[in-house]
């Protein structure tokens, strides 16, 4: 997802230094013992819950419970489903038709048309409405009428949607784009009901959906209560009677509540905890792959990064990096090197191809340091590596790459890690491009497709791009990927233009996180999905 989903953890404003209570104002993090209720970890949504402004982790996690799409990810395969979608055909991978399932309605009674899909897509896409998810939208015809670079707006609507009946739209795309159809499991094209628009502060403050459960209250900084929703009309009703998301700042507190006894689940083991982790939870603990790759991106905009020879200096510090001793030593292999850019969950069919990063992504100290030397060396004789330090969780790894540049070089002042206190302000200083050497980035794949890990990130000007790399070859496989129509030609393209990347190296490869978690004896049936979210609606409670 966009920059913002790194955040592990939302702000608090009661004292972290509470140990067996959570930072949540001391609200009973077993769901005051309420029958089937399960209590989560979780953090503050960065902004309001509307579908095309959420595109972080904590609130995805809560519009996976209470919207439903026209598809959605298999929680066990990735998969692209039918849910609300009857069938989406089309003869030319440009213009499709879209028929809906019969009886769903949202929460309020309210009935899913057409109508509840288009709006909500025409709105997300609008730029008055400075939705964050605005650029998913950017393959229907008529997005740079609503959504322009630069001026004003000339068009409401999307052109490129009509409805055709309260069970069927169509949608004419600009270009070919054969993968189209898998993108629509992500929340950013769900669908929303009419008192989003005719009461939309109420809306923000209670969400309304169509999935297996409904809000029943938010208290920022505490905790989320949400409850089973009976009346939901999909197969995949939720087997407890709700969710309390609590709300931590910390994911030490989080462990310790839960070896406490106070907390039924966390997601996010903290990395000190990991050697124990076996001992303390047995088969309670969670370790399951995930699409989610860590990399350390240099600022391109720099011509210091980016000069004549500054491919070979960002090759050089890629190989003086010992990735199988840092995931083994810091992460219990809860991380995998990376030997490419986007994630082994999509396995060879979806377009993961081991070792496309090839040398550039092996430890090899010694042509590091060659190629650091050819490459011009390091500007002014020195480097950092900027990451947030809120979470906790980055200073170890940063640290022990600086060691692994400083030992290749021989000078322990080559490399130094650069803290950033909030993840905010991180990502703020990303965005205005005022850093001056490479910072940690990590991508959590939006639905399971080797474009998903590839374009947003590394096409020119594409929303994810923050280093600000550019390269027309690797545009013009990108734009062949999306308009062929053969699956098999489409990856073929995509990992060309992976090929790519390994010759410029506008960001470095690290590993491939897993994701993992541990969670109560007073629980069961708990899983993690191919995004490392649980899989909340199939969690049972004893």
């Amino acid at each position: 997802m966009r920059g913002a989903k790194r955040a592990q953890w939302g702000v608090c404003a009661v004292s972290v230094a509470l140990v067996v209570t959570a930072c949540g104002g001391g609200v009973d993090t077993r769901g005051s013992g309420a029958a089937g209720i399960v209590s989560s970890s979780w953090g503050d949504p960065q902004n309001p819950l509307e579908p095309a402004n959420t595109n972080e982790v904590q609130g995805g996690k809560v519009l996976e419970m209470i919207f439903r799409g026209l598809k959605r990810y298999n929680p066990r395969t990735g998969a692209a489903e039918n849910v609300i979608a009857d069938r989406i055909e089309t003869t030319d991978s440009r213009h499709y038709t879209v028929t809906l399932k019969p009886g769903w309605t949202f929460s309020n009674g309210e009935k899913v048309t057409a109508h509840s899909f288009v709006d909500a897509w025409n709105y997300g896409a609008l730029l008055d409405h400075r939705q964050k998810n605005a650029p998913f939208f950017q393959y229907i015809e008529g997005f740079d009428a609503v959504h322009p670079d630069h001026g004003r707006p000339t068009a409401k609507t999307l052109s490129g949607l009509k409805v055709v009946s309260p069970t069927k739209f169509t949608v004419a795309l600009n270009q070919k784009f054969s993968s189209w159809p898998d993108t629509l499991g992500y929340t950013a094209f769900m669908p929303l009901p009419k008192t989003f628009y005719s009461h939309h502060d109420a809306w923000v403050k209670k969400p309304v959906g169509n999935g297996p459960y409904a809000v029943e209250s938010y208290t920022k900084g505490s905790v989320m209560k949400l409850r089973k929703w009976e009346q939901y009309p999909g197969a995949d009703k939720a087997r407890n009677g709700g969710i309390d998301l609590q709300v931590y700042t910390d994911n030490n507190t989080a462990y310790t509540d839960l070896q406490a006894g106070n907390l039924d689940l966390v997601d996010d083991i903290p990395a000190t905890q990991l050697k124990n982790v076996r001992a303390d939870l047995g088969g309670r603990y969670l370790n399951e792959p995930a699409g989610v790759i860590q990399t350390l991106t240099y600022p391109m905009y720099d011509k210091r990064w980016n000069g004549k020879n500054g491919a070979k200096l960002r090759r050089g510090i890629s190989m003086a990096i010992d990735r199988a001793s840092i995931t083994e030593e810091i992460f219990r292999n809860t991380r995998t090197p990376a030997t490419d850019w986007t994630s082994p969950v999509l396995g060879a069919k979806g377009g993961f191809q081991n070792g496309i990063c090839g040398e550039a992504c092996e430890f090899h100290p010694d042509t590091a340091k060659a190629l650091i030397k050819a490459g011009g060396g390091l500007p002014g004789g020195h480097m950092t590596i900027a990451y947030n330090a809120d979470t906790g969780s980055h200073k170890d790894w940063v640290d022990a790459i600086c060691n692994n540049i400083n030992n290749a070089l021989g000078s322990d002042k080559a490399c130094v890690g650069a803290p950033v206190g909030t993840f905010a302000d991180f990502r703020n200083r990303i965005s205005s491009e005022k850093m001056s050497g490479p910072f940690r980035a990590s991508w959590q794949m939006d639905y399971p497709l080797i474009q998903n890990f590839l374009q947003p990130l590394y096409y020119s000007h594409a929303s994810s791009n923050d280093g600000r790399y550019s390269n027309p070859k690797f545009d013009k496989l990108v734009n062949e990927a999306n308009a062929a129509t053969d699956r098999t030609e489409t990856i073929k393209k995509f990992q060309d233009a992976e090929r790519i990347l390994a010759t410029d190296m506008p960001t470095i490869p690290l590993w491939y996180q897993n994701g993992n978690g541990g969670y109560s004896d007073r629980i069961s049936d708990v899983s993690l999905n191919p995004f490392s979210v649980p899989v909340y609606n199939e969690i049972t409670v004893h």
